[in-house]
């Protein structure tokens, strides 16, 4: 089977007999290879119900030197469709990561990472004899050593509150807005592969995917502008990949797709206020916002998550919008009218304020229109993820 759909691009087949017969090269690569998990004794009972955790042949358990030697046929001939600048990304846990890792190290790729996917959510383990797994880990390396890569660090930093991006991501499983089409049994993330994407790719770059299973890679490839291309033996896995590219091509979905996997459960927050045009300026003057507390009307409620708070946006009306980050995270002082009086301002609405600092001495760039006009809206204080901002371009 092949099929095509603009930038989106499947095979179905063994990927060891396609990719050799694939046109040009790739500038990324991305595979979600068989963790060789499957003993063929998979049923659990859980309560009243049967679990079947056995994924089918292709994840069935083998020796050391057959993984070995499975990772190193399909990995080196990825090696030869890959640019020489180009990156890849495999998936694992530990049964076969360490043997990936063998691999890429004798085929003369650099590893750059090894990333740890925490998951936010994890289902328990069907143990008491060990930790519960919440955890997979992601090797990340170039092809050539002394050839350099490309990632966008600056990117990365801005994502990560300002700071160089750590290799332990926080992320949840797939949720079911990813699974409306149907499920596959290791489906990854939307939002694991959007950072992985943006990290390691510019817009227009051609991604690989030998193990495509249920196509996330090139439903989030397409999203961010990136062509895919998908391999994968199972034929009812690629009709799922189909229907999920399908489902794309309605404006409104792809929009909010993109906007739920630019989503981070755990992303740092910016506290956005609207002040008169001179009130605007002497706030970004003195690095002081401020904003009523109490039971007032506009007052800002304190929520779970308050605590992520590294940003303020300052605003009139919708416009001038500028991003300044605060002295401290995720804190706050309540001051008086009197003691705001003090510092310059002539605050009218209430008796007591929330009071933020900020450097005022560099506004952050953000890369797109934040959408501040919304009404009546518009002139409330509010509590918005930083990844409205900054991230796609």
């Amino acid at each position: 089977m092949e099929y095509r759909k603009y930038n989106f691009v499947l095979y179905q087949g063994d990927c060891n007999d396609i990719i050799s017969q694939l046109d040009g090269s790739v500038d990324m690569i991305f595979a979600d290879p068989p963790y060789f998990l499957s003993t063929g004794k998979g049923t659990v009972k859980i309560g009243q119900r049967y679990i079947n955790f056995d994924k089918g042949e292709w994840d069935r358990v083998r020796s050391k030197d057959e993984v070995y030697d499975f990772n190193y046929k399909w990995l080196s001939l990825c090696r030869e469709k890959l640019k020489d600048d180009g990156t890849i990304w495999v998936c694992g846990t530990y049964h076969n990561i360490y043997e990936v890792a063998n691999c890429l190290k004798d085929l003369g790729f650099k590893i750059l990472n090894m990333i740890v996917w925490q998951k936010s959510d994890p289902p328990k383990t069907l143990t008491d004899q060990r930790f519960n797994f919440s955890a997979e880990y992601i090797v990340w390396a170039r092809k050539c050593e002394k050839v350099q890569h490309y990632f966008n660090y600056q990117l990365m930093e801005a994502m990560n509150n300002g700071v160089h991006m750590p290799d332990v991501w926080k992320l949840p499983a797939p949720g079911t807005w990813e699974k409306t089409c149907g499920k596959h049994p290791t489906q990854k993330p939307l939002r694991l592969l959007y950072r992985i994407i943006l990290a390691s790719t510019r817009p227009g770059a051609t991604i690989l995917d030998p193990f495509a299973g249920s196509c996330t890679t090139g439903i989030a490839a397409n999203l961010l502008g990136r062509k895919f291309i998908g391999i994968d033996q199972d034929g009812k896995f690629l009709e799922l990949g189909k229907r999920r590219r399908e489902e794309i091509e309605d404006v409104d979905i792809a929009a909010n797709m993109l906007q739920r996997m630019a989503e981070n459960p755990e992303d740092v927050q910016v506290i956005v206020n609207h002040a008169r045009p001179e009130l605007h300026n002497l706030m970004i003057e003195k690095g002081i916002c401020y904003m009523r507390a109490g039971d007032t009307k506009g007052s800002v409620l304190v929520t779970p998550g308050f605590e992520r708070i590294q940003y303020v946006m300052l605003h009139s009306n919708g416009n001038d919008a500028k991003l300044y980050r605060l002295k401290q995270k995720g804190c706050f002082q309540i001051w008086t009218k009197e003691t705001l009086e003090e510092k310059g301002f002539h605050p009218k609405h209430a008796s007591y304020y929330m009071v933020f600092h900020f450097d005022n001495t560099k506004d952050i760039p953000f890369s797109h229109d934040p959408k501040l006009r919304e009404g009546i809206n518009t002139y409330r204080s509010k509590i918005r993820p930083l990844s409205d901002f900054i991230g796609l371009k």
